[in-house]
């Protein structure tokens, strides 16, 4: 399996070296490069094509919720060979920018005191298409940000009857093996109508289901 290909973005350098270090020494990571503003992390994504971006929000000349915004931008994702997941990094929890970041396309936030374990999980499980932060706590991010619930897409009519069950039950968070235990199905089915919702709605991911749920006014 090739190791997982790291982007680097923050405005400190020193702070780049010491994450760039511990990277480095964990198996299964490459960094690839780094950037210090959101505008070259932008290029640097369009030039390396890296797996995953660990991006500051606070910067300057582009901060990292633009710079997530113009990565996921649909001309960009249209040529883009491979996906590319975003965490950002926050040093508050629970930041309004951190969520902006997440509605953009984003996998999640981690505080930038975070653990080398935590780093590491964090960049395998964002890999994997998940989310870094439990559903629970991406719904408080979320709460307040839709407002204004946007219509349901076309594609929301064409979802069968179990495809809105797991919708429903990604949108709570729970796993596929969970959703296969409660819809008493394997959970290659679960994936099945996963893969389902997924292209039915233009979705990339799990997280973009809660935020999608969130956004429509699915969620209670």
């Amino acid at each position: 399996m090739p190791d997982i290909r790291v982007l680097l973005v923050d405005d400190q350098e020193l702070f780049r070296a010491g994450i760039a270090r511990i990277l480095d020494a964990q198996e299964g990571i490459t960094v690839v490069g780094e950037a210090g503003d959101g505008a070259d992390a932008v290029a640097a994504v369009d030039a390396l094509s890296p797996d995953v971006v660990l991006m500051d929000v606070r910067m300057p000349i582009m901060d990292g919720v633009e710079a997530t915004r113009q990565i996921f931008a649909p001309a960009r994702l249209a040529g883009r060979e491979t996906p590319v997941r975003v965490v950002v990094l926050t040093t508050f929890n629970l930041d309004d920018r951190a969520a902006t970041a997440i509605r953009y396309g984003a996998s999640g936030f981690l505080l930038k005191d975070a653990t080398p374990a935590m780093l590491r999980e964090a960049i395998h499980t964002v890999y994997a298409g998940n989310a870094v932060l439990a559903p629970a706590d991406l719904a408080v991010l979320l709460d307040g940000q839709f407002r204004a619930r946007k219509a349901l897409p076309p594609g929301f009519d064409t979802l069968t009857e179990r495809e809105r069950e797991v919708l429903d039950a990604v949108a709570r968070g729970l796993s596929n093996a969970e959703i296969a235990q409660a819809m008493f199905a394997s959970e290659s089915t679960v994936k099945t109508h996963l893969g389902a919702v997924l292209r039915k709605l233009g979705l990339r991911d799990r997280v973009q289901v809660v935020v999608f749920a969130h956004e429509h006014g699915l969620t209670s």
